[in-house]
Parts: structure tokens; sequence; C-alpha cells
């Protein structure tokens, strides 16, 4: 959904119209508060690329960040580098991701930034644990029972608190069929298992915003560029290639991919970004449809809340 200190505080400006989240003034070019001094940043997708580069930065700042990753190697050794504590969790597992949540509610009184980057593709169909398409589940359903089982402590961070999802400029190819969520019904194309799951990044976004309205939890979502790192983990070719130098020549750093990331839990007003998105520093206007669908994002929230064992969410 943060560390910098909103100024106005976030109570003290009115909501806007309940079924459209606010619009404001907020660019990128914003400056940012750099102190985070006080503030605990918990960081999905921690143990490399963009989550790492997000968690040596926030650390800089002087932030607790809580470093969750999948891989155990990895993610305590960069938790071991910025003097933070690992917390390890497989998204294909929501069991993992309740443990987390636990975990998390446990350690951190409170909790300012909630940045949701973990993610990846896979580029056959292949189902978690849980029996989901595990794109999806990667993507979608994991963050959105962690955000949800993190929502109270969130509500209650002094000076109000951002969620920040990772999504993709994929999502405007993207089409959600809700019926289908698991791609059961059709020819497995990983590219649309991708979208689909970014765009349902982008409407949980504007969804948590609107329900969120006066609590002090803010959201925004963000595309981080075309960034050399693990997505395409599931793919040696790919992964292969992403560790080539031309790879690295042609697409942007980790630490470039968090800039947005970075821009989002610093500025100064979070309700003006309130349930947006961005592609890299600028604001986008839903290129999709379905990003602005009101009905198709109650839905799908209802939906999420079933397909993650959550209690059903009551009428807002």
């Amino acid at each position: 959904m943060p560390t910098a200190r909103p100024s106005p505080p976030a109570q003290s400006r009115p909501a806007p119209p309940a079924d459209e989240p606010p619009r404001g003034a907020f660019t990128m070019s914003d400056d940012t508060k750099t102190d985070l001094t006080g503030r605990t940043v918990v960081v999905t997708g921690a143990s490399s690329g963009i989550g790492a580069a997000a968690a040596r930065r926030f650390a800089a700042l002087g932030a607790t960040v809580a470093v969750v990753g999948r891989s155990h190697e990895k993610t305590r050794a960069v938790a071991a580098e910025i003097g933070a504590e690992a917390h390890l969790a497989d998204y294909g597992r929501l069991d993992d991701v309740r443990r987390l949540a636990g975990e998390l509610l446990a350690r951190y009184p409170r909790i300012d930034v909630l940045a949701n980057n973990a993610g990846g593709f896979f580029t056959s169909r292949k189902e978690s644990a849980d029996g989901h398409e595990l794109t999806f589940q990667v993507n979608h359903l994991a963050p959105f029972l962690l955000t949800n089982l993190l929502l109270e402590r969130l509500a209650e961070a002094p000076d109000g608190s951002r969620v920040l999802n990772t999504a993709s400029v994929e999502y405007r190819k993207g089409h959600l069929d809700l019926s289908d969520l698991d791609r059961t019904r059709s020819r497995y194309r990983w590219r649309e298992a991708y979208a689909a799951a970014k765009l349902a990044t982008v409407v949980f976004t504007r969804e948590l915003a609107r329900r969120s309205q006066g609590t002090g939890v803010t959201a925004a979502a963000f595309h981080p560029g075309s960034v050399a790192s693990d997505v395409a983990r599931d793919n040696a070719m790919m992964r292969a290639f992403m560790g080539t130098r031309l790879a690295k020549a042609m697409m942007a750093t980790p630490e470039q991919g968090a800039e947005p990331l970075l821009h989002l839990a610093g500025a100064p007003d979070a309700l003006a970004a309130n349930g947006a998105y961005f592609d890299r520093l600028e604001r986008e206007e839903p290129r999709n449809s379905q990003a602005t669908d009101p009905e198709l994002a109650r839905r799908l929230w209802e939906r999420s809340t079933e397909l993650t064992g959550l209690p059903a969410p009551t009428s807002v």
C-alpha cells in the first residue's frame, strides 16, 4: 500500500467520490523525503533484482527493512548486507504467505510501507500447491492475501501507510475472465497469463485504494521498466539471456527499476497517487477498459477472498 510522513496528514484531505480513487497533482518529480528513520518497510521479492536494490536503498535511508524472499541463501545474504532480518516465503504456497504475515505482525509493531514486489511468469502451465495457476497466484493471489492479513497493522501506522505494487506495462494486453482465473479452459499462453495477472495487480490497487479511504492506507502500482532480473527464472533460455552483457545493455538495472518504488514510498503526498498506476516515473491513465471497471474490481476482490480463504468482504 508507508514510510515518509505525508504532508499534510492523510486524514486532513477530503475524500473523493466512493467509486473513484483520488486524483491529485502527484508527479514523480515531487521532492521525496529521504529520512525514513523510524519507518518499517516490508519488501517482498527482495532476494535479488529490484527488490534487493530497493531494500538496500530503504536501509540506507534509515528504514527498518523486512527482507522477504524465496531463496534462503540469497534472502539471508541481502538481509545480512544491510543489517536487516530475512523472512522466507514461497508464494507458490499460500500457507507460506499466512505464516509470513504472522511472522511480520509478531516482529514489527508498525508497518509503514508494504512493497508487493515479488512476481514472475512461467512459460508452461504450472499449478501451485493450492491448485491455482502459478503465474496468477504468485503475482496476484499471494500479495492480495499478504496485504489483507497486514491491513490492520498498516492502518495503525501513525503517519499513514502505503501499499506499493510492482505491476507491468503488459497489463494493457491483459484480460480477466473471473470464471477461469486458473486458465483451465483453453490453451495456455504464458504471455496472456502474465498480462492478466498484472492487470489483476492494477485492478487490485485501485480497489484497495477505494476500500481503504479514510483509514490512512493508500495504494499505487507501477511498471519498473524492462529490467534484467530473474523474473523469467522458470525458463532456462530466458534466464541465461538475462545474465548476458547484451541483456544488461538493453535493459534497465535493478537500481533503475527500483526508482519508482522509492519515489512512491517517499513522496510527501500519498493521497495524490492513491489508486494510480505509473509507467516508470510517469502517471498513466489505465489503457485497458477492465482496469477501470468498478464492478469487475469488486467481483475480483470477492473472488480473490474466496480463493485465498479470507473472510467474505463486507459491502463497501
